[in-house]
């Protein structure tokens, strides 16, 4: 498997949460979801993104935006509309497929399918990083994707109708659209632009890589990732370093911490069983490696994500202090 199917995989996608809705001017949504990607599909009309501290941006039908972190944002009819933003979020938890009706009324009208990708936060973060703030795919011009194409039209007949599976189906489709928007620009990433996904694009580093994430256990050294890059030693060393901007190794240590990060919220592993899952022999060299890592010992974090999910307003903090460190 290439690295970047082991750089998703890691993420963990669970589907999406999403709403069909049909706006007539003057319409309004405001929308934001820290940490998780939105997006936004137009299938009829056009629609304005209005983001803080940029110039609006049209979107028009046939067009996907991402925005990979979910970050603060409105939609809506025209860039100086009459309309008050609504959250869209209470509207995407109702779970309808019968598009919401919104508006004042009045023409042009708008179709949109809007949502957001769950997945792994902690583990996302290093990608969600290094994608820019918005990912605009247009439907139309000289060349629109083919993939755009047929995943609207296979997204807008899904949602005509209920039918068998058809949460199953919409969950791996927003998947897909969305790693195609990121296969998409790392595609794009030209060398030497100072972004390590440009490293997925590198043989050599791809398949460094590509051994680091499917066996994160194996007490790897420089020379044994080297020859697997068919490289060496300081060769391999060097272009890995200038392309994702740190050490090898040291790569490799911030993403145990998130795995073992993972382990210790989502499962009630002993810590030494962690430990030994990410490549740690010791306990207490684990525990030290985790705490330079999250500014906590593992079972001081542990606790925090306990206490966390009894009480939700405390889980921002918590994720932004682990997007920070990662």
């Amino acid at each position: 498997m290439d690295s970047l199917s082991l750089i998703l995989d890691d993420m963990h996608f669970n589907g999406v949460v999403f709403a069909s809705t049909h706006n007539t001017s003057p319409w309004a949504w405001r929308m934001a979801t820290p940490g998780l990607a939105s997006f936004h599909m137009v299938t009829s009309g056009q629609a304005w993104l209005i983001r803080e501290g940029e110039e609006p941006l049209l979107v028009q039908a046939g067009d996907l935006i991402v925005q990979p972190a979910g970050g603060q944002h409105r939609i809506q009819d025209r860039p100086q509309t009459m309309a008050v933003a609504q959250d869209f979020l209470p509207i995407m938890a109702k779970s309808e497929l019968e598009p919401y009706r919104h508006g004042g009324g009045g023409q042009p009208s708008c179709d949109l399918i809007s949502g957001h990708a769950r997945f792994d936060v902690d583990m996302a973060a290093p990608l969600i990083a290094a994608l820019p703030s918005l990912m605009h795919v247009r439907g139309l011009g000289e060349a629109p994707p083919l993939w755009l194409a047929i995943g609207l039209q296979f997204l807008a007949q899904e949602v005509i109708a209920a039918r068998p599976a058809q949460q199953a189906i919409i969950n791996r489709l927003g998947d897909i659209l969305f790693m195609e928007c990121i296969r998409d620009y790392v595609e794009s990433v030209p060398e030497g632009s100072g972004n390590w996904l440009a490293a997925l694009k590198d043989r050599a580093l791809s398949c460094a890589l590509a051994h680091m994430h499917r066996d994160p256990r194996r007490n790897w050294t420089v020379p044994e990732l080297a020859q697997e890059a068919c490289l060496s030693r300081s060769a391999f060393a060097d272009r890995f370093t200038q392309t994702l901007g740190e050490p090898p190794l040291t790569y490799l240590t911030r993403h145990r911490m998130r795995l073992a990060a993972r382990q210790l919220s989502s499962s009630g592993l002993p810590i030494n069983k962690i430990a030994d899952q990410v490549g740690y022999a010791s306990e207490a060299a684990f525990s030290q490696a985790f705490k330079r890592e999250y500014g906590a010992s593992p079972s001081a974090w542990r606790q925090q994500r306990l206490a966390a999910a009894i009480n939700p307003t405390t889980v921002g903090a918590i994720a932004a202090a682990g997007q920070q460190a990662a």
